[in-house]
């Protein structure tokens, strides 16, 4: 069975150790295999490229992969980094909530 994670695609994390820490960014990608999350402005690297027909080459920036251990989910109520619990609504729904305030986590 696929092995579940606590941060998808489209959250709001923050870095909480490393090069990077205290940057904060929307998850674009988590890799599942390698356990990995691109985040949108965090951990940019820059990539040497050889032009082609649809792009003109050059020294282009992107963002490299960090360890799902190294991000935090960002609090909804006040930005800061936060652990992720799980709860049952009184509709029966499933959902992720942030163990520091209690907000509801939604997507």
């Amino acid at each position: 069975m696929a092995e579940k994670f606590r941060i998808k695609k489209g959250d709001k994390v923050v870095v909480i150790t490393g090069r990077d820490k205290g940057k904060a960014g929307e998850v674009l990608r988590v890799l599942r295999s390698e356990r990995r999350a691109l985040v949108a402005g965090v951990n940019v690297m820059k990539r040497h490229t050889r032009p082609s027909a649809g792009n003109p080459g050059g020294i282009v920036e992107k963002e490299a992969p960090l360890d799902l251990s190294n991000l935090a989910l960002q609090d909804p109520k006040d930005g800061k980094p936060t652990r992720v619990g799980f709860k049952f609504l009184d509709d029966g729904r499933k959902v992720r909530f942030a163990k520091r305030s209690g907000e509801v986590i939604d997507l």
